[in-house]
This record gives C-alpha cells, sequence and structure tokens, in this order.
C-alpha cells in the first residue's frame, strides 16, 4: 500500500480528499497507487454509494451480502458500520451470512438477498427474482440494485486481491463466522 507522506502530485490530491470521518482508509491508500483509475471509479463508486436510488437500509443489504459472497472481510467490516447508521442490526447484519432463506427477513428484503446471491451466481437476476423486485421499486431503482451488487463485486476482487488490510478498529466478519 501506499503511504500518504510519500504520495505525490495527482495521487497526493486525491488522498487529502479521499478522508471518510476524518480518517483515510487502507482502499484509498491502496488505489492511490493508480490515480486515474481511482479518479475515475470514485465518480460511479459516489453515485453507488451516495447518490443512489435506493433507500440506505436496503442498498448496505445489498453490499453486505455482496462482501459475504466475495469472501471480502474487509468490504463487510466497513459496511457493517455503515449498516448500523442505516439502520441495520447487529442481528440483521449476521443474518445477512445466512441468505435469503434465513428465518425473520420481510419479503422485500429476501428478494434483495437473492438479487445478489443470483448476481453473484448466475451474473443475471432470475424472471421469478426480477418480477418480485418489481412489485415495490421502480426501473431506476433495479438498476441500481443491479450496479450496487456489480461495484461491490469490483471493489472486493481488489481489494482481496490487493489484500488490504482491515482499519483499525473496522470489524471483519461477524464472530464466528468467515467468507
Amino acid at each position: 500500500m501506499l503511504n500518504e507522506s510519500v504520495a505525490t502530485g495527482e495521487a497526493a490530491e486525491l488522498l487529502a480528499s479521499s478522508h471518510v470521518g476524518g480518517r483515510l482508509l487502507n482502499i484509498f491508500r491502496c488505489l492511490a497507487q493508480h490515480p486515474k483509475l481511482l479518479k475515475r471509479w470514485r465518480v460511479f463508486a459516489n453515485h453507488v454509494l451516495g447518490k443512489s436510488t435506493l433507500p440506505l437500509r436496503e442498498r448496505e443489504i445489498l453490499i453486505l451480502r455482496t462482501g459475504w459472497l466475495c469472501h471480502s472481510a474487509y468490504e463487510f467490516g466497513q459496511h457493517t458500520e455503515i449498516g448500523r447508521d442505516c439502520g441495520l442490526t447487529d442481528e440483521e447484519i449476521s443474518r445477512i451470512t445466512e441468505g435469503p432463506d434465513a428465518p425473520g427477513w420481510s419479503e422485500d428484503d429476501r428478494l434483495l438477498l437473492l438479487a445478489a446471491d443470483e448476481l453473484r451466481t448466475e451474473q443475471r437476476i432470475s424472471d421469478a427474482t426480477w418480477a418480485g423486485l418489481a412489485r415495490r421499486w421502480d426501473r431506476q431503482q433495479m438498476m441500481d440494485i443491479v450496479f450496487t451488487v456489480g461495484n461491490y463485486t469490483l471493489v472486493a476482487m481488489a481489494l482481496n486481491s490487493f489484500g488490504v488490510p482491515l482499519d483499525a478498529g473496522v470489524p471483519g466478519f461477524p464472530r464466528g463466522r468467515s467468507g
């Protein structure tokens, strides 16, 4: 990973604008080694994380399930904290690891989890799941479901391949579970 104190030029500028809650996350330290990629990816990632048409809680269900399915402790840990801030309980976050068939999910939450599973395994949402989602979500929200899972699958691939360590104080997977 790149140390922010040795970053120069475009990388230093990107790192200066990449603090979250007053701290620089390890993902940004790592991606700053390719400033042009980081700059362009952030535009898309900022849509998914900050400008998506999905409610925050539902977005986090998708991200957490994707992090779990992709074996990304970093992604799951970061979004455990974000998910709590968006209204997910610790019990729900733990249950996300069990998937759409775990007892206790509403039908809407179950369909989101199922969509994440299908996108990960089949690279598409089945007709039956699509029809179920379409009863609640509009076209743009349906597109945001696909692009949320797609972006966080890409992020998990990068985090896992580059060996990005957890940030200090951030949990990984729930206790007793591993992706």
